[in-house]
């Protein structure tokens, strides 16, 4: 047997079932299911220093476990001295088992490493299903080396789900582990 990861197995053995009597589907298919997760991290001071890019992108790809890609301006803005096609951050999308390895970590390890951490807003949704999750700080994550961070960054970790509500989204993700404040 191949390798699945541990909360696929959990979706499909014990959330699908769950919010099939919760939300009444008539359908498997209607069950909301994630789709990707999007990690964003948006670099403000590239356009002084190219190699903060290059270190982000190292970082980012290290935390994904998967390459990520540089993003550019899409419109030249004169008071941020930045000019169209200049690079501006990185991002990595996952899908399929690395999003759930991603998923897995994030919850049980990232997230309890913040400080003062009582719980993530419940108020990040964007009308469709998606969620999107700020967090200040890149070394929550366990793989970057502290000593070698030159300077923190934050990033935009992004749920895109199948979720056609909010509501439905808020339970799949809590389903998933995700630590809501105020539930």
């Amino acid at each position: 047997m191949s390798y699945r990861p541990r909360l696929k197995k959990i979706y499909k053995e014990e959330i699908v079932p769950e919010l099939m009597k919760k939300f009444e589907y008539s359908s498997v298919m209607e069950v909301p299911k994630l789709v990707k997760i999007s990690i964003n991290q948006g670099l403000g001071q590239a356009t002084q220093d190219k190699k903060l890019i290059d270190v982000a992108i190292d970082e980012l790809s290290t935390i994904a476990g998967q390459k990520a890609v540089p993003t550019k301006a899409r419109k030249s803005i004169s008071n941020f001295k930045l000019r169209e096609g200049m690079t501006i951050g990185a991002k990595v999308t996952l899908r399929q088992e690395g999003m759930y390895e991603f998923l897995d970590r994030l919850i049980s390890v990232a997230l309890p490493r913040v400080r003062d951490f009582r719980g993530i807003s419940d108020k990040s949704f964007d009308g469709r299903g998606n969620y999107t999750l700020g967090i200040q700080e890149q070394i929550i994550f366990p793989e970057i080396n502290i000593d070698k961070v030159s300077r923190i960054q934050g990033m935009d970790i992004s749920f895109v789900t199948t979720a056609k509500t909010d509501a439905e989204a808020l339970e799949l993700l809590k389903a998933f582990g995700l630590p809501f404040k105020n539930q």
